[in-house]
């Protein structure tokens, strides 16, 4: 199983337009369209699985650089998620911390 990177996705996009597309390729294990947590909506890329890692090959090579929806795609294979550390109670890395008065 591979999975797809897509993005440059217009924000009306849905799961189903993506599987439509790819399944024209080989068979489709899942569609993940990422949306803003707080707020629901589309944050303009997607993960696309599909079973055959030949099947996925094929589908970056035919819909890299293609227009959907006014936009053009980029399509490439999913790098793996870096470590992003741990965000339960850490606190806020980028928080600012508190300056001495200047005088």
């Amino acid at each position: 199983m591979k999975k797809i990177y897509v993005g440059n996705l217009s924000f009306g996009t849905t799961e189903a337009d993506l599987r439509g597309m790819f399944e024209a390729h080989g068979s489709v294990q899942a569609v993940n369209v990422i949306t803003e947590p707080s707020t629901g909506r589309p944050r303009g890329f997607a993960f696309v699985e599909m079973a055959e890692d030949t099947d996925a090959e094929k589908a970056i090579a035919a819909l890299n650089g293609t227009e959907v929806g006014g936009r053009q795609l980029t399509v490439n294979e999913a790098r793996p998620q870096r470590d992003r550390g741990d965000r339960k109670g850490g606190g806020n890395s980028h928080a600012r911390q508190r300056r001495e008065p200047r005088w």
